[in-house]
């Protein structure tokens, strides 16, 4: 059985970490290489980097900090934010990213993600998905950072990325982003049952339960920021407690 991926997520903004609450209220929460190397040394399976501003600022992500994450890390991590061509794409996996995450631009247009797919190879293209649930009980998807409604339905449009060509969906759950009351796993289950390829799971992690729970859902890999930014949750005791529940994880390097 492939092993669960725990993921910590860091935003960033103005080359700083950020963390808030339904995408607002954002407070600093540190360095990225810093972050990124007591991360990597505390057993975390790959790091997802967002740089927040740079689509509703139209500037693509800034390189320096990638380029000083790169040099510090050992572990896949992945790149998102203001990407709007298969060149700057590749100029992210060149500095050192391993993956790069595409969101408004994907929306704006979805030929984007088959042009890096041709030239990154599709699992190297991660399509990242903020959702809302409507009235109607369906999820909508959401653009730049989360302050745009788009109009498209959440099902219909993972399933257009897999068929253009993305290797993993990152599903971020609007609703329960920053709350600490856990993953909208009814979302993760109709997500995973849509598409074959990996399904991250992103929004809401407040207790080791949750993790649990989204895994049970079907998500491949669980993302969480603000539980490991702040030290409510500690990734060595995680991976632990979610072995002892039968989750198949990495844990090798954090049980000596």
């Amino acid at each position: 059985m492939l092993t669960r991926r725990i993921i910590p997520c860091l935003d960033v903004l103005a080359g700083r970490v950020v963390k808030g609450i339904h995408f607002r209220d954002l407070s600093d929460a540190g360095d990225p290489a810093t972050l990124a190397f007591e991360y990597m040394n505390e057993g975390a399976d790959e790091l997802v980097f967002l740089d927040i501003s740079a689509s509703t600022d139209k500037r693509g992500t800034m390189t320096d900090w990638v380029r000083s994450v790169a040099e510090n890390l050992f572990i896949p991590f992945t790149v998102g934010g203001g990407i709007s061509g298969p060149e700057q794409a590749r100029d992210l996996i060149t500095l050192g990213a391993d993956k790069i995450s595409l969101n408004t631009s994907a929306v704006m247009e979805p030929g984007l993600i088959s042009r890096c797919a041709s030239l990154l190879g599709s699992q190297a293209v991660v399509l990242a998905v903020d959702v809302k649930r409507g009235d109607d009980g369906r999820w909508e998807v959401f653009i730049r950072g989360g302050r745009t409604p788009t109009g498209l339905d959440l099902i219909s449009w993972v399933r257009r990325g897999q068929s253009l060509g993305c290797g993993e969906i990152l599903l971020t759950s609007m609703d329960s982003d920053g709350t600490r009351d856990g993953y909208d796993n009814r979302c993760i289950e109709a997500v995973c049952e849509s598409v074959s390829i990996p399904v991250i799971a992103s929004g809401g992690a407040g207790n080791t339960r949750h993790f649990i729970d989204a895994f049970n859902s079907g998500a491949d890999a669980a993302l969480a920021a603000s539980v490991f930014h702040f030290g409510s949750i500690l990734i060595p005791d995680l991976k632990k407690d979610l072995a002892n529940a039968g989750i198949p994880v990495r844990i090798e390097e954090v049980l000596s």
